[in-house]
């Protein structure tokens, strides 16, 4: 039986970072928990000081197939290459034609540019683009594939 799992990213602004990546892949900040109308009300219920409340923010696939993302404050920032990434895999895969799959690829760069991303290098496999390894607003690397 597999493990279910969930991924947490260190930040300096969990609400703001978790705007960008709901963006990049579709997510939506998952409801309160059952028994609570609002995130504030179950965080005051379990006596979190409200001056805490945006430490910390936290989306889901809206389907409830993928694994769920925590964004949460830290006083440091990153200093390092991430030692793991996200593959955003938007092209279809590498047996979806190259004709149809890099238009796809090129589309998500320009639009999670808008959205503050930076590009930082274009990889080629057998003489053409192949993917774009991109940096979220924080800095956090990620490929668009």
């Amino acid at each position: 039986m597999a493990t279910n799992w969930s991924l947490t990213i260190d930040c300096a602004q969990p609400a703001k970072l978790a705007e960008f990546w709901a963006l990049a892949l579709g997510y939506v900040e998952p409801p309160p928990p059952t028994g609570y109308a609002t995130w504030e009300a179950w965080l005051a219920d379990c006596g979190v000081p409200e001056e805490e409340w945006d430490d910390g923010a936290y989306l889901a696939d809206p389907d409830g197939v993928g694994p769920s993302l925590s964004f949460l404050k830290v006083p440091e920032s990153k200093v390092a290459k991430n030692r793991l990434h996200l593959d955003l895999r938007v092209g279809g895969g590498r047996d979806i034609p190259w004709e149809t799959r890099w238009p796809r690829v090129l589309a998500t760069v320009e639009r999670l540019t808008a959205a503050g991303a930076t590009t930082l290098r274009e990889y080629e496999m057998n003489g053409r683009p192949d993917h774009v390894l991109m940096a979220d607003p924080e800095g956090h690397e990620f490929c668009v594939v």
